[in-house]
């Protein structure tokens, strides 16, 4: 064979600007095989005729597309059949852009979460409107003595096969409003997790009205609420309002974000009507 006519496989890597390792990887995988192939060396080399092929592989790698559908058309080009893989491989891009733009939304919803938690005032009951929203409600009876007590029922909420909750929105605790008159705040009622408008999750969901509410934020987590929970019910006695729903419990910061308890910040919402 006259190898005056080939390229070692060295020059075609630099040609083309692709490592020798992918030139190789192209082989194994039935891509591009080399045109000759030396007996005694084992070093590859390249004709002409091939550098179509690898630009073409190049050309549909740019676009994502897959090495296996690269190989398909390669076996069987056709215009038709290029139109067809570049419509999917469109769509496979505009679907990824949407999963973008929705984890977008989501890193923004926490960003604004945690500046929220830094700048309200603690300490202090405020009266608030919350928003309408979507939350998965789990019954389960329960005193938090520490974090390891909300594991398993986080675990429990964690039944949707589309994402894990740490991706969704904020795990909290509730106690009924039955409860909450009577006084008994030592034990919780229930855990719910509070979806974002994007959020996947394909268990039974409850939507929230929006919602006059009494809040108190404070330092610290579930362990120490009891206390803050005698702090809003007094108020809302002071103030002769009626306590309409279940309460919404939740740490806006902790060891998911800081190893320093002094910056904790748990919320505590209460439904009441004036």
């Amino acid at each position: 064979m006259d190898k005056t006519k080939l390229f070692p496989i060295g020059e075609v890597s630099k040609l083309f600007h692709i490592s020798v390792s992918s030139l190789r990887h192209y082989e194994n995988v039935g891509l591009l095989t080399p045109e000759y192939v030396s007996p005694d060396s084992g070093y590859r080399y390249y004709g002409a005729s091939q550098f179509e092929i690898l630009n073409t592989i190049r050309y549909l790698r740019v676009l994502d597309l897959p090495l296996s559908e690269i190989e398909d058309f390669l076996k069987n080009r056709d215009i038709g059949r290029i139109e067809e893989k570049l419509r999917q491989q469109k769509e496979a891009v505009l679907q990824k852009r949407r999963e973008l733009e929705r984890i977008e939304r989501k890193i923004d919803h926490r960003l604004n979460w945690l500046s929220d938690a830094q700048t309200v005032p603690l300490d202090t009951v405020t009266l608030i409107r919350t928003p309408a929203c979507r939350i998965a409600w789990m019954d389960d009876a329960m005193k938090i003595d520490g974090s390891i007590d909300m594991e398993a029922p986080i675990r429990r909420l964690d039944r949707s096969d589309a994402e894990a909750v740490v991706f969704l929105g904020k795990v909290g605790l509730g106690i009924s409003a039955e409860h909450l008159i009577e006084g008994k705040t030592r034990r919780y009622d229930g855990i719910f997790l509070m979806l974002d408008n994007e959020d996947i999750y394909n268990e039974d969901t409850l939507t929230l009205p929006e919602m006059q509410c009494v809040r108190l934020r404070f330092c610290g987590s579930h362990t120490e609420a009891p206390e803050h929970y005698d702090k809003l019910l007094a108020y809302i006695a002071d103030h002769s309002m009626l306590i309409n729903g279940f309460s919404r419990e939740i740490t806006l910061i902790d060891y998911g974000v800081t190893s320093d308890p002094e910056k904790f910040v748990t919320e505590i919402c209460i439904p009441v009507s004036e």
